[in-house]
């Protein structure tokens, strides 16, 4: 009775090769995963750091604008002419100072260029989210399409490998998408 259930030795060969390539993708897919899982990793605290970097820049620029303001309220008061130009231009250098804390392109690391490098960090990481979303799809699939595929060689029921080969292809689709659209379901 086995024998009607039985693919052809030829059938198990075809079967056993898909079940390789299907291995196959699943480490490619997983390494795509791994790999875009630390690079958002990697860019989160590249974002973290770079607003942390904003944030001591805010209140280096709001302690110096304090100061400046304190002193001119002391400049209004001092009478030496020595000393209201001493004051003065301490408060020109605080000013020019602020100035360059809110924005330096020449180091891109005023408050204005950290603001938008930071930004740019949190796109890429949520671009590798993403792609690393659409590679955990994929690798679930191929994991799933091994086994289908395999019960086919167990119970002789041919239509499991095709079961097994179509998740293959949607997990090759969930790997592009992973690659050049990581956006377009997540």
């Amino acid at each position: 009775m086995s024998e009607h259930f039985e693919a052809p030795e030829g059938g198990n060969k075809k079967v056993a090769l898909l079940i390789a390539v299907l291995a196959l993708l699943l480490a490619l897919a997983e390494i795509g995963g791994k790999q875009a899982e630390n690079e958002a990793v990697a860019k989160n605290i590249e974002s973290s750091n770079l607003w942390s970097f904003f944030q001591a820049k805010t209140i280096r620029s709001t302690t110096l604008s304090t100061a400046a303001d304190a002193m001119e309220i002391d400049l209004t008061a001092a009478t030496d002419p020595a000393m209201r130009e001493r004051m003065q231009k301490r408060i020109d250098d605080w000013r020019k100072t602020v100035a360059r804390y809110d924005s330096e392109p020449s180091t891109n690391e005023g408050r204005k260029e950290l603001t938008a490098r930071a930004k740019e960090a949190e796109h890429e990481r949520d671009n590798l989210k993403a792609r690393n979303e659409n590679f955990e799809i994929a690798s679930g699939l191929l994991q799933i399409g091994i086994v289908v595929a395999s019960a086919s060689i167990i119970t002789g029921v041919v239509i499991l490998a095709f079961v097994g080969g179509g998740l293959g292809a949607l997990a090759l689709g969930f790997m592009g998408l992973a690659m050049f659209a990581p956006h377009l379901l997540f």
